[in-house]
């Protein structure tokens, strides 16, 4: 860890180097508050120690700037001070510092202190990670790895609105795998899981990086295509129907078989003043597509 040493006094700047040095930390130094500052805007720093008393910027006045500052991950702040009253500690931690040593100090209390802030900042990352983890598996479907329904119409919202606003175009794609539930009763969930897996991964083999594709529920999949023309949708529509066609699904006795799917188009045009009446110009598609033979793709046309 990269540790940022802020003291004005050159040979007790050096002393608080070397004892940290020893104990496996990577050490910048600043001679002053300002220059940590500096430093600081140019790289943020996990751990600060700064000394109190220092010409031009003090240290409670660059950890208040640190606690103020728009910086993503917390630093960790040790306050060094020869002043041993408690009132000027409390002012100190109220400025926002996490700890504080009293010079003279103990090289082994300093290398203590610094290894419970450690201790710290490594449990806050782990906190992070597990709640980004949280998030990524909120937005997702545990089968297919697919945005869930509520993520992919959150999306698909913004990009409605979008496209509302800037006048470009949009498009949808509902598609559902035809006679899904005799490939569970024929094979078993087990074989039904992972078709719906390899579907998926079909859907996103080659899609653009802001075109985002969801399952809306069973067997039934979505995909959300900005700043894609009418015969672009149609495009990609037939690819994925003649790609899934041709994916082969494996069994455990060597076997293999496949599946068709159905797809409705629909893009975003006047007719359609929100996103739930798009989403339902394209089901409304789909219905057309299962109703006329399965495995084609249908296009919405509104009634004259």
């Amino acid at each position: 860890m990269k540790i940022l040493i802020v003291e004005d006094e050159l040979i007790f700047r050096r002393m608080v180097k070397k004892t940290l040095q020893e104990a496996g930390y990577d050490v910048v130094e600043a001679e002053d508050g300002q220059a940590a500052w500096e430093l600081f805007q140019r790289e943020p720093f996990q751990f600060v120690i700064t000394d109190w008393m220092m010409p031009g910027l003090s240290g409670p006045q660059l950890v208040q700037k640190i606690r103020t500052s728009a910086q993503t991950t917390y630093t960790y702040i040790i306050m060094l001070t020869a002043m041993d009253d408690k009132d000027n500690v409390v002012l100190g931690l109220e400025a926002g510092a996490d700890e504080y040593l009293t010079k003279p100090f103990n090289s082994g209390e300093l290398k203590a202190r610094v290894a419970s802030g450690t201790r710290i900042l490594k449990l806050e990352e782990q906190l992070i990670q597990a709640r980004e983890k949280m998030e990524i598996l909120a937005m997702h479907d545990g089968l297919t790895g697919l945005l869930n329904r509520r993520a992919i119409e959150e999306y698909a919202e913004a990009e409605f609105n979008m496209a509302a606003r800037k006048d470009r175009p949009l498009g949808i794609i509902l598609m559902d795998i035809d006679h899904f539930k005799s490939v569970n009763d024929q094979y078993g969930h087990k074989v039904g899981d992972d078709t719906l897996r390899q579907v998926a991964q079909a859907l996103t083999a080659d899609l653009r990086k802001y075109d985002r594709a969801g399952r809306w529920g069973g067997e039934e999949f979505i995909l959300v295509l900005p700043d894609a023309q009418p015969q672009q949708l149609i495009s990609v529509a037939e690819r994925l129907r003649v790609r899934i066609a041709e994916t082969k699904i494996s069994l455990e006795n060597g076997e293999s078989f496949s599946v068709n799917i159905s797809l409705g188009v629909a893009w975003a045009t006047e007719q359609f003043p929100t996103l739930p009446k798009l989403i339902d110009a394209a089901d409304q598609a789909l219905y057309h597509a299962k109703q006329g033979g399965r495995n084609q793709v249908c296009i919405f046309e509104p009634l004259q």
